[in-house]
């Protein structure tokens, strides 16, 4: 059963489709594709069915990755089908909880940042009203908090599969 990753931000065509994408990328390259599933989901409605932002892409793009996907809106029931929850902002993560009023999901709900090895910041700042070093920024923010996170699976699923054996 392959574990499941849900990103989720405030639109879901910046920040949370370039962490799925990111997070797909470090996941083919440690050869992972078969075991974890990662998805992207956004708290508001504004952009369903759109492409991640062009200048999103644009800066992926600098670095040799592939952004692909078509936002979504956050569902209760993706608290059943998803093992993590990552928001990017202490708004993303209030607004996920708020729709789980009885508190049953709360540990699948994380914050991307919590993940973070070489940088401090506790969100991920939106930079869809700034320039492109702001996305540039994005990028290498959740690239850290990507690597941190697939650390933190392996370590886990390998010590849950022990516990399980």
């Amino acid at each position: 059963m392959p574990y499941k990753l849900l990103f989720v931000c405030l639109g879901n065509i910046c920040r949370s489709p370039a962490a799925e994408n990111i997070m797909n990328h470090l996941i083919a390259e440690a050869d992972l594709s078969e075991q974890i599933i990662c998805e992207s989901a956004g708290t508001a409605s504004y952009h369903v069915g759109n492409p991640p932002d062009r200048r999103m892409v644009a800066a992926a793009s600098q670095r040799g990755m592939k952004f692909l996907g078509e936002a979504r809106q956050f569902q209760k029931i993706d608290f059943e089908q998803f093992d993590l929850i990552l928001a990017m902002d202490g708004e993303n993560y209030r607004d996920i909880i708020s729709l789980d009023p009885a508190g049953k999901y709360r540990d699948k709900v994380r914050m991307m940042c919590d993940f973070c090895t070489q940088h401090k910041d506790k969100e991920v700042p939106d930079p869809y009203y700034g320039g492109s070093d702001g996305f540039n920024y994005v990028i290498d923010l959740l690239s850290d908090a990507c690597q941190g996170l697939l650390q933190y699976i392996i370590n886990n699923q390998a010590s849950n599969s022990r516990a399980k054996g």
